[in-house]
């Protein structure tokens, strides 16, 4: 081999190295910046259910950039015979309903996002008490849930 060979070949080596490190520390600011969002759900309680539990928004591309949550929904007024509920609502769509068991406590761990959507950004929840038909169900206040992951 030539001087001027191995003299190119060793510039191209660096420039090779130097641009994976760039990739690095730009890729490990992108993910700090990506980082899920991470929360305690206030402590949510009406009459006969409770619930306690913590949530995150995933960063776009992971889960489904969906918002994950998870808690103990217990049914505090066994003797009532009625079961309790966990509802969520994320942007533009109705609300999911996860039922418990009732006089028991029940662990949850859920997922929920829009397939049309890169990330979700916004939850509503809530608890409440299945009286049945006849009589309205009580509900503990709704919770908002929110990040903008556009200027987060």
């Amino acid at each position: 081999m030539t001087a001027s060979l191995m003299v190119t070949e060793a510039w191209m080596k660096r420039a090779v190295l130097g641009l994976a490190a760039v990739g690095l520390v730009l890729g490990g600011a992108v993910a700090a910046v990506a980082s899920p969002v991470k929360g305690k759900i206030p402590a949510l309680e009406s009459q006969g259910v409770a619930f306690s539990g913590k949530y995150k928004f995933n960063r776009p591309g992971v889960n489904h950039g969906a918002f994950e949550w998870w808690g103990r929904l217990e049914d505090t007024l066994a003797v009532d015979r009625h079961n309790v509920y966990v509802e969520v609502k994320i942007q533009g769509h109705d609300w999911v309903r996860y039922y418990g068991k009732q006089g028991r406590s029940v662990q949850f761990h859920e997922s929920n996002w829009d397939g049309a959507q890169r990330y979700t950004g916004r939850a509503k929840f809530r608890v409440c008490r299945d009286r049945g038909s006849l009589r309205p169900d009580n509900c503990a206040p709704k919770q908002n849930l929110s990040y903008d992951w556009d200027h987060g």
